[in-house]
C-alpha cells in the first residue's frame, strides 16, 4: 500500500517532467481540453443531482410539515410578502423612480402651475370686473 502511495506522488511528478517533442504538447493540449470539458460536464451533473435531491427532501419536509398541520389543525402561514418600505432617511437608499413616473410627476407639478396661474387669473378678471361695475352702473 505505501509503495503504491508513493508511486502515485513521485509518478505523477515524473510525468509533470517532459523531454523533448513539440507533438507531445498539442496532444498535451487536446487532453487538457477534453479533461477540462468532461470535468466541466461532470460538475454540472453533480449540481443538478444536489438539486434534485435538495427539492425532494424539501417535498417530503413540506409533507411532513402539512400531516402536522393536520393533525393538530393550524393553518398555513401565508408567504410574507415584502414590507414595503417607507422613505429611508438616507437618500441615496431610496428606490429609484421609473421614467414614467418622473414623466407623471412632471405632468402634475405643470398641471398645477397652470391651475394655480389659472386661479389667479380668474380671480384678477373677477376683481377687475366688480370695480368697473361698482364705477359704472348703468341706468
Amino acid at each position: 500500500m505505501a509503495a503504491f502511495v508513493a508511486k502515485q506522488m513521485v509518478g505523477n511528478k515524473l510525468n509533470a517532467v517532459k523531454v523533448g517533442g513539440d507533438n507531445e504538447d498539442s496532444d498535451d493540449k487536446e487532453k487538457e481540453e477534453e479533461a477540462e470539458r468532461e470535468r466541466q460536464e461532470a460538475i454540472r451533473e453533480a449540481e443538478e443531482r444536489r438539486k434534485e435531491k435538495h427539492r425532494k427532501m424539501e417535498e417530503e419536509r413540506e409533507k411532513m410539515r402539512q400531516e402536522i398541520r393536520d393533525k393538530y389543525n393550524i393553518k398555513k402561514k401565508e408567504e410574507i410578502q415584502e414590507p414595503q418600505m417607507e422613505e429611508p432617511a438616507n437618500p441615496l437608499m431610496r428606490k429609484k423612480k421609473t421614467p414614467e413616473e418622473l414623466a407623471r410627476e412632471a405632468e402634475e407639478a405643470e398641471a398645477d402651475d397652470f391651475t394655480k396661474l389659472k386661479n389667479t387669473i380668474e380671480t384678477q378678471v373677477n376683481e377687475l370686473k366688480s370695480q368697473i361695475e361698482s364705477r359704472c352702473s348703468l341706468q
